[in-house]
């Protein structure tokens, strides 16, 4: 059975239930961001920090407990007030002036914002600076006097030369425990997860490293203690972690956090078609936006997209890639086959919509697995 992507409906690669790590009804909020609720309270005290040992690629052990001494001060609890209660979540201080990452799902619908620094920290109010639902990352701000010891901004790293089998750690606060480590390693590359607005986040990174919800928002981090990710989603059939996780790419949040903190518009390239796998390789076109840039360029349903702008494409995910790699505006070629017949189509690619699910085909669209 294929597997449907969309950049109208959205894409989720996984086969398992791919859920969001922030967490609601910590605070008796009645929501259900996170696919499970929990009695578990913000002010339990959480376990004493112990030493792991993760294993490099080249059989050397990582000091897992040095990593979370340099990193951790770094890294806040997000609570989010909302209309009907509190959600909570993760973040991380990126420089001097006190600008915050976290995901965008962490702070979305938030009446108010604040932050914790350390198990038993004062709650600082923060603003929001800027969101973008498409990327799930969001730029929040503390003021820097009121943070006792300072701001400790974390190292941002490259997710671009990372390899399965590497080591990661990740701290934030599953469950509303703050202040939690672990560890794990690189699981894959170049995943494709569904972001809030329904479109692809391509590139993500997969790791082992438990993750739950309460981490969204919070680093990935590499040997070094560098930030390759933010953690942002698991696969999950029970709410929880399965070992399976996934973090936006830290190369991906270089890009849009100067945006954000600018409160601009962040802008993503559409096509505006459904597609699948196709079984000779390259996407399958399952429907096409009616008046969209794919449309437009005279794309039609059934067609198989072998390529975009010299790229090729082997399925759906090397679509939705291709497609995040551009800018809206960009006039790139397109190679499709239709009728045993390959043609070369030029598309120009449009701005996403704010919301997949607002489209005018939506019940059109094949069902995603």
């Amino acid at each position: 059975m294929s597997r449907y992507t969309s950049f109208l409906a959205g894409a989720v690669s996984v086969a398992a239930v791919v859920g969001v790590l922030a967490l609601s009804g910590v605070f008796d909020d009645g929501g259900a961001n996170a696919n499970q609720s929990t009695s578990a309270s913000s002010s339990t005290t959480p376990p004493p920090t112990t030493t792991v040992a993760a294993t490099t690629s080249n059989g050397g052990a990582v000091d897992v407990q040095s990593i979370y001494s340099r990193v951790s001060p770094g890294v806040v609890f997000v609570e989010a007030d909302q209309q009907n209660g509190q959600a909570s979540g993760s973040g991380f201080v990126i420089d001097n002036q006190g600008d915050i990452v976290t995901n965008e799902h962490v702070v979305d619908g938030a009446t108010a914002l604040k932050v914790r620094f350390g198990e038993n920290g004062d709650a600082i109010p923060v603003k929001l600076l800027g969101a973008d639902r498409s990327a799930d990352l969001a730029v929040i701000r503390v003021d820097p006097s009121k943070v006792p010891g300072g701001l400790k901004p974390v190292t941002l790293g490259s997710s671009s030369t990372l390899k399965p089998g590497q080591p990661t750690v990740a701290i934030g606060s599953p469950f509303g425990l703050e202040g939690t480590v672990t560890s794990g390693i690189v699981s894959g590359l170049n995943r494709t997860i569904q972001a809030p607005s329904g479109f692809s986040i391509s590139g993500a990174v997969q790791t082992d490293a438990a993750i739950n919800p309460g981490n969204s928002g919070g680093p990935l981090l590499d040997a070094q203690g560098q930030v390759i990710g933010v953690n942002s989603q698991i696969a999950t059939e029970s709410g929880s972690s399965s070992g399976v996780g996934f973090a936006i790419p830290i190369d991906t949040v270089k890009k849009i956090e100067p945006i954000l903190q600018r409160g601009a518009k962040v802008p993503h390239a559409y096509l505006g078609v459904a597609s699948g796998d196709a079984p000779a390789g390259g996407a399958q076109v399952g429907s096409v936006v009616q008046g969209g840039p794919a449309g437009k360029a005279g794309i039609h349903q059934g067609d198989r997209i072998v390529s975009i702008a010299g790229q090729t494409i082997e399925g759906s995910d090397d679509l939705s890639a291709a497609v995040n790699a551009h800018q809206p505006g960009e006039k790139v070629p397109v190679v499709v086959e239709r009728d045993g017949q390959r043609r070369t189509l030029t598309v120009t690619l449009g701005t996403q919509p704010s919301n997949a699910q607002g489209q005018s085909n939506q019940n059109s669209q094949p069902t995603i697995p």
